[in-house]
Parts: C-alpha cells; structure tokens; sequence
C-alpha cells in the first residue's frame, strides 16, 4: 500500500459506523494536537534561530509520518498492524547491531538472530501464546549462544551472547507484545464480556489498547520533559542521563496517570482508576527504557541510535520506552481481561 493510500484509509477508517466514539474523539484530538503543534512551530519562527526551527519542522514533519502510518495500519486491520510492527521489530534489531560492536564470525548467527523475527510474529497471528511468551526468552536465547559456539570462536563470546540475545529480547519479544494486545479480546473471559463489548465495540478493543499504550509512551515523555525544563533542578542519574530530574519524572508520573485515567473510558474496557494504575505502569516503565537505552549509548560513545527519522534519531531514540513498557502493560491488561 503506497503512502497516499494508507492515508486513504486512515481518514476513510474515522468515517466508519463501526470505530466507536471514544476513539473518534482520541484520533481527532491527536490529529488536532499534530495541527496545534505544526502552527505554534511557524507562529514563533521570527523568535526561534534558523537551524532550532528547522529541527523543529524536522520533528513536526515526522510526528505527522508517523502518526498516519501508525493510525493508519491500526485501523486498517490486524494484519497491517502486525506488518508495521514486524517492520519496526527488524528495523530496531537491524539498529541495534549497528551500534554495538560484532565479530566477524558473528555474521551467520545475525541471520538466525533475524529470522526470529517472522517466526515470532507467525505465534502472534496464529494465537500461540505460550509458545509466543517462551520462543525468545527461552529457545532463541539457548540456541544463538549454541550456534557462536559452532562458529568456533571464542574471543568475546560472552559479550556477542549478551549482545545478541538482549537485542532480540528488546527489540522482537518487547514489540511483540504490542500487535498480541490486538488479539486479547479473543482470549477474553465470558465473565468479561459484558464489559468489554459496550464501551469499544466488536473488534476494536485491541485497537484501543494499542492506542492507549502509545500515547500515554510517548505523552509521558513529553510529559517528563516539559516538567524537566520547567522545574527540574536535582538529577536521578546524573552521570547516564543528565536531562533526567525528579521534577520531570514525577511530573510525568501524575501527569500520564491522569491522561491514562481519562482515556481508559474512552480507549480500553477499564474504568477511569484502573486507566490511572496502568498509566503510572507505563509512565514508570517508560523512564526505565529510556534510561537503559541511554546508558546503552553512554557505553558506545554515540549520541543518538541512527538518523532514520528525522529531528528525533533513531528508531531507538523513539521507541525505547515503548520497549520496556509494551510488555508489562500486555502482561497487566491480560491478567484483567483473561
């Protein structure tokens, strides 16, 4: 699907009788926000120096890119979604051996390391769950230190183990959760389904869930920015991410548990006091991925992962807390749901 249709079929898609209200509001309101954004970046121009408006504009131009191709394979179906996802999967994993330091000898065990990635995706579309929660953690990690030991080279074997493995454990198994949570309503309790099919509507719940996972990610890192330049003064760690403070962290701790309140009834089958439970879930998750990943750069010298998306960096830059908070939120709505 070329871009021009995928955009097609994002607004076609906000025209359907089907797409419950709440998430109309949800998708208006980012598409507004995405508008608010791109204007207040032209209106203070004059004020800003020419190379801070261009990364702006960078930035903006991107959040608008991203947010239609993920808007638009969410509600385009299950199968684009998981497509999008895999895509991201491979494109992360494919970043992250670029940055950190392989052998030679590595390059055969990188296509099993790779391969993973269609194979986890096919437990995911085939409901294999259990095989789904095991196939990385367990065999993925026994067989590629399995397979360096073939390769016969032992120097810096235990540092291309670690490497690879945590690779796929980040970067594969993490997204995995996030295209499991479209199939969630299928393992949904009857007890549950009372609930579940009048507040999102037949076949839309994981929609929702999906939804609600990324925007509360990515606002509470906004969140813990603005409040960060606004009040932060005393750093949580300092020598691994200096930009990091109480202030922002906390600030973005109360600030997603309220944004997580009030998109549950909108997004998710969940009250407005679970949605502030699993805001903080995420919002506190969120911090630890981005500062693991920055101390993964801290290691590596590099300032950024890549430069694939433009005014932001790397697909890691963007998606590390969705990294870590991806698999705990699947793991906390599944408990609620199943």
């Amino acid at each position: 699907m070329s871009a021009p249709e995928s955009m097609a079929s994002f607004f076609q898609a906000l025209t359907l009788p089907a797409l419950p209200s709440g998430l109309r509001w949800v998708l208006a309101a980012v598409l507004g926000a995405l508008s608010l954004g791109s204007g207040m970046v032209r209106l203070f121009q004059p004020r800003l120096s020419e190379s801070s408006y261009e990364e702006l504009i960078a930035r903006m131009r991107s959040w608008w890119v991203m947010a239609l191709l993920f808007g638009g394979a969410l509600l385009a179906g299950p199968k684009w979604n998981m497509t999008l996802m895999a895509l991201v999967s491979f494109l992360a994993l494919k970043e992250f051996l670029s940055i950190v330091p392989t052998r030679r000898s590595d390059r055969r065990t990188l296509f099993w390391a790779y391969l993973s990635i269609p194979i986890q995706w096919l437990l995911i579309i085939n409901h294999h769950y259990t095989w789904f929660v095991a196939f990385i953690p367990l065999y993925a990690t026994l067989f590629i230190p399995f397979r360096l030991v073939i390769s016969g080279e032992t120097e810096g074997f235990l540092q291309s183990t670690g490497t690879i493995t945590w690779g796929l454990l980040k970067t594969v198994y993490a997204l995995g959760h996030v295209s499991y949570l479209i199939l969630l309503p299928a393992q949904s309790s009857g007890a549950l389904e009372h609930v579940i099919v009048p507040v999102t509507g037949p076949g839309f719940v994981g929609v929702g869930l999906i939804f609600y996972l990324v925007l509360c990610t990515q606002a509470n890192d906004v969140f813990q920015y603005l409040w960060g330049k606004s009040f932060g003064k005393r750093q949580i760690v300092a020598r691994v991410s200096p930009g990091k403070t109480w202030a922002g962290f906390l600030g973005g701790l109360v600030s997603t548990a309220l944004l997580g309140a009030a998109l549950a009834p909108l997004l998710t089958p969940f009250s407005s006091w679970l949605g502030t439970g699993l805001g903080l879930l995420i919002a506190a998750s969120g911090f630890v991925g981005d500062v693991v990943m920055s101390a993964v750069k801290r290691d590596l010298k590099i300032k950024d992962s890549g430069s694939m998306i433009p005014g932001h960096g790397g697909i890691l830059d963007r998606i590390d807390s969705l990294l870590v908070s991806a698999p705990l939120f699947f793991h906390a709505v599944r408990i609620l749901l199943v």
